[in-house]
């Protein structure tokens, strides 16, 4: 892959990719990092990266792996909190249909959100989903109906909770 077919990838694929890792983090900052980072290891090895190969799958792939260790190094690292040191709340878009589905996705099972975003959000087919997450066809399927039934769920809940407040 040369230069200019990079910076195309990167023009096309960096806001997508940013709203599907927004969608299983929930942090609009990691995700933009994850996915900066992700497209810096694709840039050292451009050369080696064919377009015909699905590149943003790569880089998709790359991003979700640095979330997940990020995660991880978080995790082993916590300590109890310190409201008074903790930094101000990253704020998510305004639009409130997208925060109530990105807050709504949190409370799902990260196996289900996972097929869920890739999915619908990346656009993937199942047979994609279930490469990419290393796990047969019909777990994709099961986790995509369990996920949506929740989802419904839990939005519509979000829904009928609005209403009352109004």
């Amino acid at each position: 892959m040369d230069a200019t077919e990079f910076d195309d990838l990167y023009a096309r694929s960096f806001r997508p990719l940013v709203r599907q890792l927004y969608a299983v983090t929930g942090d609009a900052e990691e995700a933009r990092d994850c996915v900066q980072e992700a497209f810096v290891r694709a840039w050292s090895r451009r050369h080696s990266i064919r377009v015909d190969e699905q590149p943003e799958a790569w880089v998709r792939t790359t991003a979700y792996r640095l979330a997940v260790s990020r995660w991880r190094r978080v995790l082993r690292g916590r300590r109890a909190p310190d409201r008074a040191l903790s930094p101000a709340a990253v704020t998510a878009p305004v639009d409130e249909t997208r925060v109530a589905l990105v807050a709504a996705l949190r409370q799902l099972p990260h196996a289900q959100r996972e097929a869920l975003v890739l999915h619908h959000l990346a656009d993937l087919p199942v047979a994609a989903v279930a490469t990419q997450t290393g796990v047969p066809e019909g777990t994709v399927k099961a986790r995509l109906s369990r996920g949506r039934a929740a989802l419904a769920l839990l939005l519509s809940d979000t829904v009928v909770e609005g209403a009352h407040r109004a």
